[in-house]
């Protein structure tokens, strides 16, 4: 394969190659269901999405696992404050993050697995790394001992004498740097029967039980955000590897959306909601939005910002419906060389993003001039790339959702959108007359029209 993917653990960009050829295996850190989805938690999910995608595109079987933590101290914290049973706490928030995953065009996983469903799998790693000499009980709680794995920093470039799990120091935790494996039973709390004791995983241990319990000891790619290296995949990676397992070939890293510098959180209350973004954009362009910067690139959300981007979106959008209205349907065609090669270096969507709209300025341009050959070649391609994207605006997911939305937008769209053509049309025989009636008769209306390179793109004005 031609792709080359940006590698955390050796900080370099490495050529792909599958552990099994033609199978692709991923597990990606899915959600900690404690409370309703925002555009920082969902940033993630959709450039893994692309990812998925485009080695799907390459001739991939892929494998994907994206799990879900619903036993965690801040999911006991807030049903408890809410006055509701911890597993209808979880389960409430995890349809939430589903149906944001869906509504933003997120491929189903293979499988997403409920830490719940795994103590077993827990159990018996543990077992495996206490009989190796890497792990020990205490008071009913287990821990990893961190000084018995060299490698432990290598992920995260932490120095071993600077390490802070942030986790309290407990009675029988033999040194600060251990971290948890298993926690004991505390009263009111969930708990599960093991040879230690009653209680609950630590959040380490439940990935990497499930990882290998669905992708095998050694598997291609563990994808999550910036913010887990440390503690959470350098954990990880200790305890599988110290328990005999080779675990992720590559660990890859999606960058932060932050809001006034910050990272979007809900802690600092400075989140931005999914549901509050699809009143004012349609998710194909909030989508557009998350995936069009590179995956390791910051993101600062601004309203202005997100405009921006749908806008773009629209411009590619009414290229293709004029072509499509010109020429007849238009069906997905080949890729554009400039953009397999974004694609194949790790996953470059700007370079990728820009190669599509190089094709819708000159497909415009062919319909202005009269060649639809050429601008239905153009459309195709363009239909080609943005489904690699995962936002062909053709696609019946898109169009079909956008009907289903907004049905008065739905039918306005289709109105303004023959008047433009008519437009254009109008332009390109020069009757300059016949053209400027059509604009003043849609911002009449309230449509306001601008030219840009890549097209006519128009807005509902503000009252």
């Amino acid at each position: 394969m031609a792709l080359h993917l940006y590698d955390t653990a050796s900080r370099s960009v490495r050529e792909f190659h599958p552990a099994r050829s033609g199978t692709a295996s991923m597990y990606v850190c899915g959600a900690t269901v404690q409370g309703i989805p925002h555009i920082g938690h969902v940033r993630g999910a959709l450039n893994y999405d692309v990812l998925r995608r485009w080695l799907i595109h390459s001739g991939l079987d892929v494998l994907f696992v994206r799990n879900v933590t619903d036993i965690d101290d801040k999911i006991l914290t807030k049903a408890a404050d809410a006055g509701r049973p911890w597993w209808e706490w979880a389960a409430t928030h995890e349809r939430a993050f589903e149906e944001a995953y869906t509504v933003l065009g997120c491929l189903p996983p293979s499988i997403a697995p409920r830490a719940t469903g795994h103590v077993t799998q827990m159990v018996e790693l543990m077992q495996r790394l206490i009989d190796a000499g890497h792990a020990y009980a205490a008071g009913g709680d287990v821990y990893f001992a961190v000084s018995t794995f060299p490698e432990y920093g290598a992920l995260s470039r932490q120095k071993l004498d600077e390490v802070q799990q942030g986790e309290t120091l407990a009675e029988g935790k033999r040194d600060p740097r251990d971290f948890t494996l298993w926690k004991s039973a505390k009263p009111g709390e969930p708990s599960w029967p093991t040879p230690w004791g009653d209680g609950r995983p630590g959040w380490h241990l439940e990935c990497s039980a499930m990882a290998t319990t669905y992708l095998g000891a050694e598997f291609d790619i563990h994808g999550g955000g910036v913010d887990l290296v440390f503690p959470h995949h350098e954990n990880e990676r200790a305890q599988s590897q110290a328990a005999g397992d080779p675990f992720a070939r590559f660990w890859l890293h999606n960058a932060w959306v932050t809001l006034s510098g910050e990272k979007m959180s809900k802690s600092l209350g400075n989140v931005v909601s999914i549901e509050a973004m699809l009143r004012n954009y349609r998710a194909a362009e909030l989508r557009y939005y998350l995936v069009q910067p590179h995956y390791r690139s910051t993101i600062e959300y601004s309203d202005g910002a997100l405009s921006e981007a749908a806008q773009g979106y629209r411009r590619i959008e009414g290229f293709l419906r004029r072509a499509a209205q010109r020429t007849g349907t238009v069906e997905p065609g080949e890729l554009a060389p400039e953009f397999v090669a974004a694609m194949d270096d790790d996953l470059s969507t700007p370079a990728a993003v820009a190669a599509v709209h190089n094709l819708v300025r000159e497909g415009n341009a062919a319909l202005d001039s009269g060649d639809d050959a050429k601008a239905r070649a153009a459309a195709g391609s363009v239909r080609a790339m943005m489904g690699v994207l995962g936002l062909d605006p053709l696609a019946p997911e898109w169009a079909e959702s956008s009907a289903a939305e907004t049905p008065a937008r739905a039918a306005l769209a289709e109105l303004v959108e023959a008047m433009l053509v008519e437009r254009q049309e109008a332009r390109a025989t020069r009757d300059f007359a016949r053209a400027d009636a059509v604009r003043d008769r849609l911002l009449k209306a309230g449509i306001a029209v601008e030219d840009t390179p890549d097209g006519p793109v128009w807005t509902v004005k503000e009252a």
